[in-house]
């Protein structure tokens, strides 16, 4: 599995998602998908202290199935979403104390990289950072990022802790794939212009680009998308979007490759991406995204995907 450079860390290009743990995934589930993304080389780990039913249940799984193998993975995950009545936000205080405690469930003594969640408005920026930079002076996290920004808060927050003399984010995490591109253009561009990795989330958009859903077959029972309403299953099943799928597969599969590979290939071709945030529920997805990866665009290819796309759009 190939790495690249987060900040001060080295990642793997692809990461897993840890949404599931301790909601869909029980503890001995959740053990096994470590198992078999530490067997494929997948060491990047990201999950937040509001995953899990209960929330904080996902910390708690992956510290636990980590434990043997601290020293050979890098660990994210975030704060900030409202947990209960006095947990949430981003106040000097509480940051320090949601550290504190995701230490404490994923049974380790630092978290490489910590993300605020959400913005916090109530909360100067400077003042979380602030408090982050302690931490991070005290060897408890190694770096710092966000999550759910656009391309303004980030330049905002970007310019403002540099005029502080405070530590920037290294990361921030959007949703973007090959069907969620126009909407995060410019937090895109914002990425590239200031040197911050982007990490990309829902790099399949709902499992569209799997390739299990097609024109004119029925929606695969048990799917991510099966189980949603039946107005969010019209929204992503559109014919727009089924028809952007068809002609995708087909240039994947014209150069010996499949959607899933096409996905991947896409987002890692992007310079500022160092690694792949995928969501999983099982060994055999993460083999699949692991075997993903291993597809790197050409220059030529990229071109001809690039005009691909702006004529689906």
């Amino acid at each position: 599995m190939r790495t690249r450079s987060l900040g001060a860390l080295e990642v793997s290009v692809v990461g897993i998602g840890c949404t599931n743990f301790g909601r869909e995934l029980d503890a001995a589930a959740t053990r096994e998908v470590v198992a078999a993304a530490l067997a494929h080389g997948i060491t990047f780990f990201d999950t937040a202290d509001s995953y899990g039913d209960p929330k904080t249940q996902s910390e708690t799984f992956l510290g636990e199935a980590l434990r043997p193998h601290r020293d050979k993975v890098v660990l994210a995950t975030k704060f900030g979403r409202r947990i209960d009545a006095e947990r949430g936000g981003a106040k000097p205080a509480y940051v320090r104390a949601a550290v504190e405690a995701s230490l404490r469930r994923l049974q380790t003594d630092r978290i490489d990289l910590i993300q605020l969640h959400i913005p916090d408005p109530d909360t100067p920026i400077e003042e979380t950072l602030g408090a982050l930079a302690d931490l991070r002076a005290e060897g408890k996290v190694r770096e710092i990022g966000g999550s759910n920004l656009d391309a303004a808060q980030l330049g905002d927050f970007t310019a403002r802790a540099d005029a502080a003399g405070l530590p920037r984010f290294a990361a921030t995490q959007i949703e973007y794939n090959m069907l969620h591109r126009r909407e995060v253009a410019d937090i895109v561009a914002e990425c590239r212009r200031s040197g911050i990795s982007l990490l990309p989330f829902r790099p399949l958009y709902h499992g569209l680009l799997t390739g299990k859903y097609r024109a004119g077959a029925p929606v695969p029972e048990g799917s991510r998308i099966g189980g949603k309403g039946a107005e969010r299953q019209s929204q992503l099943l559109s014919e727009r979007n089924l028809a952007a799928v068809e002609a995708l597969t087909r240039f994947a599969e014209e150069r010996g490759h499949n959607l899933l590979e096409l996905a991947f290939a896409w987002l890692l071709a992007h310079p500022e991406i160092p690694s792949i945030i995928a969501g999983v529920s099982s060994p055999r997805q993460v083999a699949s995204n692991a075997a993903a990866a291993a597809w790197e665009l050409d220059p030529v290819s990229r071109g001809e995907l690039a005009a691909l796309l702006e004529d689906i759009a």
